[in-house]
């Protein structure tokens, strides 16, 4: 809340993962540590500023505890970046970092927060007509739902590529497990930590 209402005062807006990073390295969380902050990803990804995109972030705990305050009119919506402008940051943002061995994808869950980051590749291709974007140079899913064939936000890597999310010869990963666990794990071994 104290984030928002800064922000508000200032006439200053943010997407919801910038709110998260100033929450996280304000310090105030500290006391509620349960593990070494050394240990924490979303500390590292806060000091790096690693970019994070989380659309339909309303559907959450925090998403829900910040619409109550725009109920109860102490908060503007417009505080929080919307979704539309995730896709138009992620577009510039992988316009610029896509070249040279180009840009991995790991999808952590499902639903929207998944499907979302990875058709901003089809969409600069498709809508915008530019034809020199690059696809994911990787792909990896890491979800405790089984995939399916047919199923949106649930589908098997090699199903991305008909809808020109993934090439034919992108390296696909799929991992079904708990998320909160495998993920870490993997990201530590992959930093060599």
């Amino acid at each position: 809340m104290k984030q928002w209402k800064e922000a508000e005062a200032k006439g200053e807006r943010y997407f919801p993962h910038e709110f998260l990073y100033k929450t996280v390295l304000s310090g105030e969380l500290q006391q509620y540590y349960e593990i070494d902050p050394k240990d924490s990803w979303i500390v590292a990804a806060a000091e790096k500023n690693l970019p994070i995109v989380c659309p339909g972030w309303e559907d959450s705990t925090t998403g829900n505890i910040f619409a109550s305050y725009v109920v109860k009119g102490e908060l503007q919506a417009a505080t929080v970046k919307s979704g539309i402008e995730y896709m138009v940051w992620l577009t510039e943002w992988y316009r610029n970092n896509s070249s040279g061995k180009g840009v991995g994808f790991f999808q952590i869950g499902g639903g929207i927060a998944g499907d979302f980051p990875i058709c901003v590749v089809p969409m600069m291709y498709q809508d915008l007509e530019w034809h020199d974007v690059p696809f994911w140079s990787y792909f990896c899913q890491i979800s405790d739902s089984t995939t399916s064939y047919g199923s949106y936000s649930g589908a098997v890597p090699n199903e991305k590529i008909t809808w020109g999310k993934l090439d034919i010869h992108t390296p696909k990963f799929i991992v079904e497990s708990d998320a909160t666990i495998v993920a870490p794990l993997m990201f530590a071994w992959i930093l060599g930590w």
